[in-house]
């Protein structure tokens, strides 16, 4: 039971689920037949026995406290977090009262809740003392920064030899070439630890052949690789906030330094991508008073799921701290004050053209933007021709959906839920059209995540 006494709902807890494997061995879960000595306390805290193949049942508790979103532990083996016992638990809790009883969590529930909240609780006090690894000896890590800054300006020359000589010799050499002539230049980024460099120049490597008019973008990410090289050498000659941007896209670490914002934060939209080597985790939030969007980053290593978990349509109360550089809307989160809780409030909304007209501004603080947190008031999805649009009910004005978009299951959530009626969306407008993460119908109704 959350802080206010307010169950969450079936889609938030399965937002959680790691996998579609895990979403529904969880929902299998999510009866009573299985479950026994399950309960629930004010403080946040969910714990039950589920019977399994050997004599003695799983043990599963939840912490739903935890300022980074709940935390589990099981009994059973899975290596999966959370594992469908803690998601089956958490339907139970979601959908029955009488099945999940408020009462006094059972001895081995509540040491390891205590336990992890004074482990947490001595890391928020050290993370406030400011106390860091090497922090004790500022000079040496002035002489590192120094000497990354010159491997990365090394890398930074190469890289624009290379984008010369591809102009000199024609873009059709791009094709002939292959994918190995991307990814040895990545690499040689890397060497040079310019992780941002290496990024753009593998999805370059992705464009030749693709369909008709590749060279034109090819030329287009080029110029913008370009700007970003030539950014970093002049790095010096900009103004602050736009050096800050620059070193962010080539991929120099940055601590939040901004002064702490508290608020009331609605969580718009949680989604993951994924490579071989990592998972990154995108929360978009929203705050009731500041009327900022920003955005949460979350990372895990090697196809383990991050650990940071807001599902949409909660709410916290709690302070976050913005990365440096010009029209950023990253933030870390900072302390929290209460566990989260559903809401039912939704983001104001605006017209396609001024979603428009706003990613437009904010090139300007940041050329390298791929899109920006929009929520649109009053639209209908149509289709347009092979593709769709999202077509402003008011005005004579409409967004392409994206390509991604177009490729997700969730259009045709955003499709049944408006019916044809205007419905209110939250997602990401860019270059390539607007991606719909979160939808609300026009009158009473929860949020339902398309991501």
């Amino acid at each position: 039971m959350t802080q206010q006494g307010v169950r969450w709902t079936a889609d938030q807890v399965l937002a959680l689920a790691p996998d579609a494997a895990s979403r529904k061995a969880g929902s299998k879960l999510g009866a009573a037949g299985p479950w026994s000595e399950a309960g629930c306390s004010d403080e946040g805290t969910v714990w039950g026995l589920c019977k399994g193949s050997g004599s003695k049942p799983y043990q599963t508790v939840v912490d739903l406290a935890d300022a980074a979103g709940p935390a589990c532990r099981c009994t059973c083996p899975s290596r999966k977090f959370p594992c469908k016992h803690a998601l089956g638990l958490l339907l139970l809790w979601a959908a029955d009262d009488a099945a999940v009883p408020p009462g006094q969590a059972p001895e081995w529930a509540g040491e390891w809740v205590a336990g992890r909240r004074r482990r947490s609780a001595a890391k928020e006090a050290g993370d406030r003392s400011g106390a860091s690894p090497g922090s004790a000896d500022p000079e040496a890590a002035r002489r590192r920064a120094e000497r990354r800054a010159e491997r990365v300006t090394a890398g930074a020359v190469e890289l624009e030899q290379r984008l010369a000589d591809l102009l000199r010799g024609g873009l059709a050499t791009a094709e002939q070439s292959g994918y190995g002539l991307w990814e040895e230049t990545a690499a040689r980024m890397v060497d040079a630890q310019a992780q941002g460099l290496a990024g753009r120049v593998r999805e370059l490597g992705a464009i030749p052949g693709t369909g008709p008019g590749w060279p034109v973008r090819l030329l287009e990410e080029c110029a913008l690789l370009h700007l970003l090289g030539q950014g970093w050498l002049r790095r010096e000659r900009l103004p602050e906030g736009l050096a800050a941007t620059v070193r962010s896209r080539m991929g120099l670490p940055a601590s939040a330094d901004g002064p702490p914002l508290r608020d009331r934060w609605l969580v718009l939209a949680q989604y993951d991508t994924t490579d071989p080597r990592l998972t990154t985790r995108r929360i978009w939030l929203h705050g009731s008073d500041s009327q900022r969007t920003v955005l949460l980053l979350s990372y895990g290593a090697g196809g383990r799921a991050p650990e940071l978990a807001l599902p949409v349509g909660l709410a916290l109360d709690a302070e976050v701290s913005a990365y440096p550089g010009a029209g950023q809307s990253r933030v870390s989160l900072g302390e929290q004050f209460a566990p989260p809780a559903p809401a039912r409030t939704r983001p104001p909304g605006t017209t396609t053209s001024r979603a428009a007209a706003r990613y437009g501004d904010a090139l300007r603080a940041d050329p390298w933007l791929e899109s920006v947190p929009v929520t649109l008031d009053r639209v209908v999805p149509v289709p347009d021709g092979a593709s769709w649009q999202l077509a402003d009910a008011d005005e004579d004005t409409a967004l392409p959906l994206s390509p991604a978009a177009r490729s997700r299951p969730g259009l045709w959530r955003l499709v049944a839920l408006s019916g044809g009626a205007p419905v209110r969306v939250f997602g990401e407008c860019g270059h390539q059209g607007f991606t719909p993460l979160t939808a609300w119908p026009e009158g009473p109704g929860d949020a339902v995540a398309l991501c």
